[in-house]
């Protein structure tokens, strides 16, 4: 490249030629850090978020939708939004294997034609199993709805839950991140997760495993790791972290990845705001976490958890 060239937009003020040149070795060759150095098709983030938007609008359509939807239209309203979510989607899929562990690192020529055709087509099996699943992921979300009505006293209707409160918004995008996780686009679900962390200040790893009827009250700050297991009917409430009490290294000094290091949370338990429960423990069907608690040890079934009862052990 020429650094002398009159690049437009004020680079021969500020003699750009050779920060341009600099960059651009930078980029192909110094500090490539392109996925396998050569992958330059990423996922869009904008075109993520239009892809939850549309399909909270077919789960949802007159929460997320259009309120004017009538008997008449509101089908046909669901096919058309469903239609051009998972158009879009696909696409997202597709440049999302290109991340995969099983992905070829060096293909050319007709090679890396047919390894195209090969991604484009099991692009096309997820975003249809995707589709699939969708009812399921809608009755689980439903639950989620139900139960912030229920257990919270300020809750006027299920139309305020939806549209007010940032658990509700956030659950949704981990509901459909998780299951994009499943069917073994991760990098994708992890994408969409952000996306929703951005949105509500709550931050839960797509790999959770989060059973129905769950709530989210306030919200903020609240944290979820990938291996985390929740039951039914878990309440959380703001800045509770569950979290990973350390991280194991390998012999070369390389974290261990994938073994499980967050806590289980059995079924109708209930953590209150800025609990921070670390490790592999469990925390018993019906137990009671209380406020700033510090938990690193498994408690029973119906246990009743103080900050002054940890103050004493």
């Amino acid at each position: 490249m020429n650094s002398e060239l009159p690049y437009q937009g004020g680079s021969v003020q500020w003699h750009l030629g050779p920060v341009i040149d600099a960059l651009r070795t930078s980029r192909e060759s110094t500090h490539n850090i392109r996925h396998q150095g050569r992958v330059r098709e990423l996922p869009s983030r904008d075109v993520l978020r239009q892809i939850v938007d549309g399909l909270s609008a077919a789960l949802f359509p007159t929460h997320y939708g259009r309120p004017d939807l009538n008997d008449e239209s509101i089908d046909y309203y669901v096919a058309d939004t469903l239609n051009v979510a998972l158009d879009r989607l696909v696409e997202q899929v597709r440049r999302a294997l290109r991340f995969s562990p099983a992905a070829p690192s060096e293909l050319t020529g007709a090679d890396a034609q047919r390894e195209d055709l090969v991604l484009a087509e099991r692009a096309r099996a997820i975003t249809r199993e995707f589709a699939a699943r969708l009812p399921a992921l809608r009755a689980l979300l439903v639950s989620d709805v139900q139960a912030a009505l229920a257990g919270d006293p300020a809750a006027t209707s299920v139309a305020e839950i939806m549209l007010c409160y940032p658990g509700t918004i956030a659950i949704l995008y981990h509901r459909i991140a998780h299951c994009l996780t499943r069917l073994g686009v991760p990098f994708l679900a992890r994408v969409v997760a952000d996306i929703g962390h951005s949105l509500t200040g709550i931050d839960i790893h797509p790999g959770a495993q989060i059973g129905g009827s769950f709530f989210i009250d306030h919200g903020t700050g609240v944290v979820i790791g990938e291996t985390a297991i929740l039951g039914e009917r878990v309440r959380l409430y703001q800045a509770v972290t569950l979290g990973a009490k350390r991280f194991p290294v390998d012999d070369s000094g390389a974290l261990v990845k994938g073994i499980a290091r967050h806590p289980i949370v059995e079924d109708d338990v209930v953590i209150y705001a800025g609990a921070t429960i670390l490790g592999r423990i469990t925390i018993g069907a019906g137990s009671t976490i209380g406020g700033n608690v510090w938990l690193t040890q498994s408690v029973p079934p119906g246990s009743n958890v103080s900050q002054a009862q940890m103050r004493n052990t």
